[in-house]
């Protein structure tokens, strides 16, 4: 067993859009990220995603209606559902907690796609 100090790990972190894993969970990875701009518009087909913001402000693009989340606050977007993650003034820091079998792009794969994900 280990701590996770989140100030440190996300120090670590030098690329926007990059998931890192920090632990895992069962069947599930706690990853943290950095979020800059706007990602890709995406959904996943057998995984639910939960994102909580540690740092900064954040967007959850959804199709019926956006979502903004504050720091402290979490959305879970079930799986099926077409999202698109977006990054508010500036820079965003995200915890997600998702399926080790969960993807970043979801069902699209594009540079952005990342298969080997590093730990922390």
């Amino acid at each position: 067993m280990k701590k996770v100090n989140f100030t440190d790990a996300f120090a670590q972190i030098n690329e926007y859009w990059q998931p890192h894993i920090a632990g895992s969970v069962n069947d599930a990875h706690v990853k943290l990220a950095k979020f800059s701009g706007k990602f890709d518009w995406h959904h996943h087909d057998n995984e639910d995603e939960l994102f909580l913001v540690v740092k900064g402000r954040m967007r959850m693009g959804l199709r019926d209606g956006d979502i903004d989340l504050e720091e402290g606050e979490m959305i879970i977007v079930p799986h099926g559902m077409e999202h698109c993650p977006e990054a508010l003034d500036g820079e965003c820091h995200v915890l997600m907690l998702e399926p080790k079998t969960t993807l970043n792009t979801g069902n699209i794969v594009n540079e952005r796609t990342v298969a080997e994900l590093k730990r922390i």
